[in-house]
């Protein structure tokens, strides 16, 4: 697997030193109203951002509710996006909550754009979004994320959550593939 491989572009420490400062952003941004009360409903967009929205909430340091949605946008062994499509239910309760959606990428930014526009009609009192990478050359949407971990240039990327073909998720690090692993369709290597 490490062997597919090209370049590494956010080695481990970078990353868990960028997700502390995200977390400190967001609690400062959501304070807790009341002992024990939610301040947060985090919303994170599967299966992506599974491991980096683990390592966010880990560091908050009050009571936040999950509730998770899937969207699929990367079918199979694509590397462009083929347009977001929610896979199954909405959260059933938001309204008055302060809602943050945390994604692993934000690329042209329509999948947030959708999610966003599908969780609006359930009246949250606010919507926030949280992004581990941005590809600032490749968005289309007006919107932009409110937190940002970091700007990568337009490559397809694996790792530390992220996969091709359902592999490389389990990654410390975020890189890139060889353009082989890519043009053979393989999810992993021996």
């Amino acid at each position: 697997m490490q062997a597919d491989i090209e370049q590494i572009l956010l080695k481990p420490d970078a990353i868990s030193s960028r997700v502390d400062e995200l977390a400190d952003e967001i609690m400062a941004d959501f304070p807790p109203v009341e002992p024990n009360a939610d301040s947060l409903m985090i919303v994170p967009v599967l299966t992506g951002s599974l491991i980096f929205v683990a390592d966010l909430v880990r560091r908050m340091p009050h009571m936040v509710r999950i509730e998770v949605v899937t969207v699929t946008s990367y079918p199979g062994t694509a590397t462009e996006s083929r347009g977001a499509k929610i896979v199954g239910e909405l959260p059933a309760d938001l309204t008055d909550r302060h809602v943050l959606i945390v994604d692993d990428i934000f690329d042209t930014g329509r999948t947030i754009e959708h999610l966003k526009e599908q969780l609006s009609t359930l009246n949250p009192a606010s919507i926030k979004t949280c992004v581990l990478l941005r590809k600032p050359d490749r968005v289309v949407v007006e919107d932009k994320p409110d937190y940002v971990g970091f700007d990568i240039p337009d490559e397809f990327v694996v790792g530390y959550g992220l996969d091709f073909d359902g592999h490389y998720r389990n990654l410390p690090f975020i890189g890139t593939l060889h353009p082989d692993a890519i043009s053979s369709g393989r999810g992993d290597s021996e």
